[in-house]
């Protein structure tokens, strides 16, 4: 019975598809099946001969939506926030040369509008097509404002009347913009063309501030404002880069030094500025913070190539191309940490200390000056023809007596004097955070080369080179106790929403000195500015030590002096560094170290208050509440007589030093002096 029915379903079915039936489908399906295979083949034919120009005719009915994204680099600011250098958003006019071309009616209003909206060349616009047509992205125009923009924004809105401008997009693009223009210049550096740091903090730091450009790409079906491919990478900005400089303390020191070098431009040499070369650095001898820096000549950050602040525009025309560069790298070079010179006198404190860390001085020695000191063949002079006559170490200091420096290099000897150079800092690098650090290795003697001669000159600061940096980072360690803080113009790292990322923590070297050393050379600077050469750059109502110095430049003969200073405040708990330096002040006689004097006393003058340095007033209040202190700490009143002397006996112990002279009448009148003999 099964096997019935399954014979019954057969004939059924083969009744429905009888065998001709059956020969039709099956040529049908193969039919189908070849069409296929000659469709493909003829896909792939295309695809391989003429796949390109078909494309190309596919994207050329769509919009192409590629740009850039640019990043927006780092703003730099000073310690209180405020911006010194920041970019500001621009943009760049784009020209697709084919969208333009694609139809004559396009040309001219497109070029019409270039010319009339953004200023460009008709002839430039005729030689891109002519030598480009096929472009689809050329700049044109870099750095269009946001007026500009808003009014050819406008225009591109505008189909009605102008329906036939084509191939015009503007492009976001920023550049660098410095607020105080000439403000901390060799300190900050400038960006060049591709914005990239070039000098200063610009340069140190351009990693940091540098970011990463964002990418914007697909195209566009005409009709539509969706993509068939579009694909976003964001822009990643740079970092904000927290400087240690204070914007206020920078202008005082810059508006001194340009007064300075305008009252005596041409004095001597018609033509050029009142030196060649003032500088000034001022840093927290507790931190190695440098506060303020500057040198003079400076430069326009946001046109650095601009040399007519410092020469006329006669004198411009008339250099070379290669004159024009070499003037601008001088221009754009940081004295205070790229130039070396013989630092002079104020080389002194680190002779003295040199003697009394290695043991060979006590601080109880006297020396005779007679105006000169023979050594080996050579009778070498001191400042004063006449001589100093009878000194302590400390009137030695004070004014500046190059006999009794020799004197004390001679006892020191050369193997403790080369081993302290290097510990004070000097023919070493200072680490600080800016590029162009001079090296100076090669421009010390060492314990092999150096004869007495050397060793009789270095003690003074002659026959051998330092930096500013070098010489106010040494001298800081000598009047704080003697550490050795690395130099930096940077405190802090911050992202682009104000987040601190990294903090630049002061970094102690080394020790040089001992607190005991370090107090005694205080006393012996604070001598110096009591009725010692320094005694002309007092600040009234200050307690200020200080060395100044007055270096003969080779060849010695020529007349040509650097002038310094470097002062300190106050002077117990000092906190803040002064270093000023005049090289070849524009005058007829060179050696006038009043010219420093004045030029530091007016910027003391002006820094102290503003940085808040504690007065003479204020530190007796501080004695005088310490006194009270103690005295309440051993259960004593303030009134009973041990403590209520304790003012006076404590200014009776600088008192008492200047007394050990041997004879007050061997003390020359240093105002007349000054005068008279323009020395150091």
């Amino acid at each position: 019975m099964a096997g019935r029915k399954r014979k019954n379903r057969f004939e059924f079915l083969t009744r429905k598809f009888p065998v001709r039936m059956q020969r039709k489908l099956v040529m049908l399906f193969m039919a189908v099946i070849l069409a296929f295979v000659v469709l493909i083949g003829r896909i792939t034919y295309i695809n391989v001969t003429k796949g390109s120009k078909y494309t190309k005719k596919v994207l050329d009915q769509q919009n192409y939506g590629s740009r850039v994204i640019p990043y927006k680099r780092g703003d730099i600011v000073d310690r209180n926030g405020t911006k010194i250098a920041t970019s500001e958003r621009v943009y760049n006019v784009i020209l697709d040369v084919k969208v333009m071309t694609d139809k004559d009616k396009y040309i001219e209003p497109t070029i019409q509008v270039l010319k009339d909206c953004f200023g460009i060349d008709e002839a430039q616009i005729r030689d891109l097509i002519s030598t480009n047509p096929e472009s689809r992205y050329s700049i044109v125009k870099k750095g269009i404002d946001y007026a500009t923009a808003k009014k050819f924004n406008e225009i591109d809105a505008d189909d009605e009347n102008y329906p036939n401008v084509k191939g015009i997009w503007l492009e976001d693009d920023y550049t660098r913009l410095y607020p105080y223009n000439r403000l901390a210049s060799s300190t900050i550096g400038f960006t060049n063309s591709e914005g990239e740091g070039s000098f200063g903090i610009e340069n140190a730091y351009n990693a940091v501030l540098s970011g990463t450009d964002g990418r914007e790409y697909g195209y566009f079906d005409s009709g539509s404002s969706s993509s068939a491919e579009h694909t976003v990478k964001a822009a990643k900005n740079g970092d904000t880069v927290v400087t240690t400089i204070d914007v206020s303390l920078q202008k005082i020191v810059e508006d001194k030094i340009l007064a300075f070098n305008q009252a005596h431009a041409g004095e001597a040499r018609s033509g050029e500025p009142g030196s060649k070369n003032t500088a000034v650095m001022i840093m927290n001898p507790n931190t190695g913070e440098i506060l303020a820096q500057a040198s003079y000549p400076d430069y326009d950050l946001n046109n650095p190539a601009d040399l007519s602040a410092i020469y006329s525009e006669d004198t411009i025309n008339g250099m070379t191309e290669e004159e024009k560069t070499e003037k601008r790298n001088q221009m754009w070079r940081n004295f205070c940490i790229s130039d070396t010179y013989e630092p002079g006198s104020t080389m002194k404190p680190f002779t003295v200390a040199a003697g009394l860390e290695s043991g060979t001085l006590t601080g109880n020695e006297t020396y005779y000056c007679g105006g000169s000191l023979r050594v080996a063949d050579y009778d070498i002079g001191c400042h004063l023809r006449s001589g100093h006559g009878m000194e302590t170490i400390q009137d030695a200091i004070a004014n500046s007596c190059n006999v009794a420096l020799m004197t004390m290099a001679e006892s020191i000897g050369v193997d403790h004097f080369t081993r302290y150079q290097h510990i004070f800092g000097f023919g070493e690098y200072t680490g600080i955070d800016l590029p162009g650090e001079a090296g100076t290795a090669g421009l010390l003697y060492t314990a092999d080369n150096m004869t007495a001669v050397d060793l009789a000159t270095n003690s003074f600061g002659q026959s051998f080179n330092v930096t500013m940096v070098q010489l106010i980072t040494g001298f800081s360690s000598l009047i704080n106790g003697g550490y050795y803080y690395e130099p930096h113009v940077v405190k802090q790292i911050q992202d682009q929403n104000g987040n601190v990322i990294e903090t630049k923590d002061p970094v102690l070297l080394r020790k040089t000195v001992s607190a005991e050393t370090s107090t005694m050379l205080k006393s012996y600077m604070k001598a110096t500015m009591e009725y010692g050469t320094g005694k002309k750059a007092a600040v009234e109502g200050y307690d200020i030590g200080a060395k100044t110095g007055t270096a003969q430049k080779i060849p010695r003969k020529e007349g040509k002096y650097l002038l310094s200073y470097i002062g300190y405040a106050p002077q117990e708990n000092p906190e803040v560094v002064v270093y000023v330096v005049i090289d070849e002040p524009n005058v007829s006689a060179q050696d006038n170290s009043l010219l420093v004097l004045e030029l530091a006393k007016s910027i003391m003058e002006e820094a102290f208050p503003y940085l808040g340095i504690t007065t003479i007033q204020e530190s007796e209040q501080i004695k005088a509440a310490d006194a009270a202190a103690a005295a309440q700490a051993e259960g004593k009143d303030f009134g009973d007589t041990e403590y209520s002397d304790f003012d006076e006996n404590y200014t009776d112990t600088y008192d008492k030093k200047t007394d050990s002279s041997a004879d007050e009448n061997y003390k020359p009148d240093l105002d007349s002096w000054a005068t008279v003999n323009n020395g150091d």
